[in-house]
């Protein structure tokens, strides 16, 4: 049971310092996307609909983007005075978050063996990629905007 509690509270502190961490960073930094994040020729709208249903579970997924003074993505902001462009800077910034925290179930690895490791993989990938496709499908959905 410990080992269970130490795999949650790990995964809580791994989110709370990359979300605070890049959270102090200006939204204007994230105006590009790098090599990861480059959205794809074959990433559409009614692809990412189709093909992970996105519209149906995206609102319940909780919004931690407003936890250390970030814009919520809950709803599109006016597109007067940049704002599309903060909420799509803002959506870079929720990707590559998230991004980041996948990075912990290498390090995970180092103290799972067994069940334990297959349930970190599980844990990283269930709350990160569901975040990712959110974050990229909200971005996508930009570009038919502007």
């Amino acid at each position: 049971m410990t080992s269970l509690l130490a795999t949650f509270v790990s995964w809580a502190i791994a989110g709370g310092v990359v979300g605070a961490l890049f959270a102090r960073r200006d939204w204007r930094t994230f105006n590009s996307p790098g090599r990861i994040t480059t959205l794809r020729r074959w990433e559409t709208k009614q692809r990412y609909e189709r093909w992970t249903l996105v519209r149906l579970w995206k609102d319940r997924l909780p919004e931690a983007g407003t936890w250390f003074g970030g814009l919520s993505k809950r709803r599109l902001p006016a597109s007067s005075a940049g704002g599309l462009n903060r909420f799509s800077a803002e959506s870079l910034r929720a990707e590559r978050v998230h991004h980041t925290l996948l990075l912990m179930i290498p390090v995970a690895v180092t103290w799972s063996r067994g069940w334990w490791l297959v349930l970190n993989v599980a844990i990283g990938l269930a709350l990160n990629l569901p975040c990712i496709v959110v974050a990229r499908y909200n971005r996508v959905r930009l570009t038919l905007l502007g």
